[in-house]
């Protein structure tokens, strides 16, 4: 069977950084409870509301909305940055198991995707923005939409890292430190 790494391990910090972390606590971070989760959720709430927002101003006409979105898109491009060096450096200490990598690996990748993206929308809604702040195409609200949807396929695989392979986790770092799982 093929045995596919994390991605992200404690071997990928610099040797300095590795000595320098305080001591591991039961949820085996340096810190008392993940901090990934709650910024992130930020950036959730955030992105999926510029989106609403939009649709709510095409079909209602109240380009005030689009001022809305516009800040909310904004401020989750930054969040999600804050969001992804607290989730790699909690993805490095999960030291995950062979069932936990692949779910991993693929919430590693789409989320640096989608701070490309999220940039990436940002920055066409700002030229947008400069250009007539009271409208938008059809094409970036088509794109808005597929944001959103990988938006909820990030939140599932986030989900399914805490809930079914239970990472950081009392029970399943013991285990781990146990040589159980």
């Amino acid at each position: 069977m093929l045995k596919i790494p994390p991605l992200l391990t404690l071997t990928w910090f610099p040797p300095v950084m590795q000595f320098s972390l305080p001591p591991l606590n039961d949820h085996n971070l340096p810190y008392p409870d993940t901090m990934h989760p709650i910024v992130v959720h930020f950036v959730i709430a955030m992105a999926l509301f510029a989106v609403l927002c939009d649709a709510i101003a095409l079909f209602t006409k109240n380009t005030r909305l689009y001022e809305v979105s516009w800040w909310n898109l904004f401020f989750a491009t930054l969040s999600i940055f804050i969001a992804i060096i607290f989730g790699q450096i909690e993805a490095g200490l999960a030291e995950p198991y062979d069932a936990a990598v692949p779910v991993l690996n693929a919430h590693t990748v789409l989320g640096w995707s989608l701070s490309a993206i999220l940039a990436g929308m940002t920055a066409w809604r700002f030229i947008l923005r400069s250009r007539d702040p009271g409208k938008l195409p059809i094409p970036y609200l088509g794109a808005g939409l597929v944001l959103a949807a990988l938006v909820c396929v990030q939140v599932y695989l986030g989900d399914k890292l805490v809930w079914v392979y239970g990472l950081h986790t009392v029970p399943v770092v013991e285990a781990i430190r146990k040589g159980v799982l």
